[in-house]
């Protein structure tokens, strides 16, 4: 009984390991808290995640060099537009070296939500984030909720239905 409940110890010690392993201290995992920051934003003043609490909120990691990020702006556009009286935010977290071209490409595209510069992708590297564009949704507690990496044309509809989800909560 005792070398039998030892192994289930032993067991149960490894699955915690590896779960550490597979998620890094600070790196964004499902029902957790959403890791703080704050970053510049194209309209001059810094934003800070911890500042929207109470509302849901929307990170989409992109780069201009990113063709799927490009096809997926105006549908964010739309979604920003459709919810953000109902208490979403949306913060497209841009990862280029130079701001400038994050400027001109959202401007070029017709972004209407807050542009946030990532140029030494700290806060891509705080959630882990490897894929561009990634989406990250964050619950009005400051939960993660939903982790989406890549885009595919489509994917805007399980947006849509996540953020009308979380806004009823």
């Amino acid at each position: 009984m005792v070398n039998q409940m030892t192994k289930l110890l032993l067991f149960a010690l490894i699955l915690s390991l590896a779960a550490v392993a597979a998620n890094p201290a600070g790196a964004a995992a499902l029902a957790q808290p959403a890791p703080d920051f704050t970053l510049p934003s194209a309209a001059g003043p810094n934003l800070r995640l911890q500042e929207q609490r109470g509302r849901v909120v929307m990170l989409n990691f992109w780069a201009t060099w990113c063709g799927p990020c490009k096809r997926e702006m105006p549908q964010l556009n739309r979604l920003y537009t459709k919810y953000r009286a109902s208490g979403f935010v949306l913060m497209g977290v841009n990862v280029d070296e130079d701001p400038a071209n994050a400027v001109g490409v959202s401007t070029k595209l017709g972004v209407q939500f807050p542009v946030l510069f990532d140029s030494a992708k700290k806060v891509s590297k705080l959630y882990d984030l490897g894929t561009m564009p990634s989406t990250v949704l964050i619950d009005r507690d400051g939960h993660v909720r939903y982790i989406h990496k890549g885009y595919k044309d489509g994917f805007e509809d399980m947006y849509d239905q996540q953020i009308a989800e979380l806004l009823r909560e």
